[in-house]
């Protein structure tokens, strides 16, 4: 047995506080996947939004990882990884509350806004957790327990699933209209179901804001342990080392690539699945497909950590990413349900891709790993760009899905997820080079 092999990957006294930082974990994915259909739900409820507009949703979303990141890091770097958790909570529940008076002056810039202030909180909250993750034991399994924790992430991904699912999606009165008789309602009815749509679309993200204050006020009475001390180091050092380092720099675009790709996967799924039952006359739902990918991504997960114990995260990340780009290739190319169904396979392959880019990206660094931890936290922000360039691909022929068929049968929406294709082999190759540096030295 190898000395990797015998190391555990949290020892019993770092457990506990190990499940408390964990549990932000699941958090967060509550958040990102409640977000995900909202691009579909806007879309129902206020059909005079383009797609490219309804896109706007994961925009303002992501961005708020962007902007605040940096400043998360900063913050941390001057007072503590406690403090940095409980300010990221405090946002997270204001901008959850921003969401009532939204639904109220049914505006949805001001939904946008709510959006971009939850994110800020998620932005100090992912600068904080994953790099104290890494902290809490020994270094030769870092990369494996940061993995253990992001393993978490999938199970509150799958709880906003069904929640955007169960409590919105289903409850949209705007839903059971096509396009041509919503439009031809009455004012006084319009504005009857869009009143109605709006309070339920806010009203998950109110009762989540109610569980971060119980989250927060447990996390205010829990000691967190103090990380080892790093020798520090001046800001403009840590930045210099940073641009410095190709390792980490590459580590930045794959982040970038692989949030992309989530995000364009589990969003655009909809209209890919809204697509074929246009086409093929078929019934079915998206959600349950999403929920089957996030099954998928969490299983992936789980394998991806136990496959770490006996192979270098590098080469498992090049296997994944390559993988999942043939995978993408196929959601283009095959027809009907296979499309469909090799699209979900994705997921399995992306499972690991975040917290081991994270890991192999922060490798061996000292105090400057805090302000790293920022620049791949910002990473995220591919998700605020990418979906909108998926969005105008999808508007190329017009508003529809099918206006346009490439290569005689391949539509708009299909068509669209070449960009996940793309990034899933900018993750891989990002994977294999590592291996090769590391090979080299």
């Amino acid at each position: 047995m190898s000395q990797q092999e015998s190391t555990p990957i949290v020892s019993k006294k770092l457990l506990f506080p190990f499940i408390i930082i964990t549990s932000l974990f699941a958090l967060w994915g509550i958040a990102n996947d409640l977000t995900n259909p909202m691009v579909s739900a806007f879309k129902k409820v206020m059909p005079e939004l383009s797609n490219l507009q309804a896109s706007l949703v994961q925009s303002a979303f992501y961005f708020g990882y962007f902007f605040m990141a940096l400043p998360a890091a900063l913050f941390i770097r001057k007072f503590s990884y406690k403090s940095g958790i409980i300010l990221g909570l405090s946002l997270y529940a204001i901008g959850a509350f921003m969401f009532y008076p939204a639904a109220a002056f049914e505006n949805f810039n001001f939904f946008l806004i709510s959006l971009w202030v939850i994110t800020c909180g998620l932005s100090f909250l992912e600068t904080t957790a994953n790099p104290l993750i890494l902290a809490l034991g020994d270094k030769r399994t870092a990369t494996q327990r940061l993995n253990l924790a992001q393993a978490f992430n999938p199970v509150g991904s799958l709880t906003g699933m069904i929640i955007a699912q169960v409590f919105v999606l289903s409850a949209l009165r705007s839903d059971d209209y096509t396009a041509e008789a919503y439009s031809a309602l009455g004012s006084e009815e319009l504005a009857a179901v869009r009143e109605n749509d709006l309070s339920v679309i806010s009203f998950p993200y109110i009762a989540l804001g109610v569980l971060v204050l119980i989250i927060m006020a447990v996390i205010i009475f829990t000691k967190i342990p103090k990380t080892p001390q790093e020798e520090k180091m001046s800001l403009s050092d840590s930045f210099a080392k940073l641009f410095a380092n190709k390792n980490y720099l590459g580590g930045v675009v794959a982040q970038a690539a692989c949030v992309g790709s989530q995000i364009m996967c589990w969003t655009f799924i909809f209209q890919y699945v809204d697509n074929l039952n246009a086409t093929h006359g078929l019934d079915i739902t998206a959600t349950n497909y999403n929920v089957a990918a996030m099954i998928l991504f969490l299983t992936g997960r789980w394998i991806g950590t136990g496959l770490m114990r006996k192979m270098n995260p590098s080469k498992v990340l090049a296997i994944f990413g390559f993988t999942g780009a043939v995978c993408a290739a196929g959601s283009i190319l095959l027809p009907g349900m296979l499309g469909l169904l090799s699209l979900v396979s994705v997921s399995i392959f992306m499972s690991i891709m975040f917290p081991t880019i994270y890991g192999i990206a922060l490798k061996d660094m000292g105090d400057e790993a805090k302000i790293g931890s920022a620049g791949l936290v910002m990473a995220i922000v591919g998700g605020a760009f990418m979906p909108p360039i998926q969005a105008a691909i999808l508007d190329l022929g017009g508003d529809g899905f099918n206006d346009i068929a490439f290569l005689g049968y391949i539509p708009e929406v299909n068509l669209s997820f070449i960009l996940p294709m793309i990034c899933m082999l900018v993750v891989g190759t990002y994977g294999f080079r590592t291996i090769q540096k590391k090979k080299v030295a």
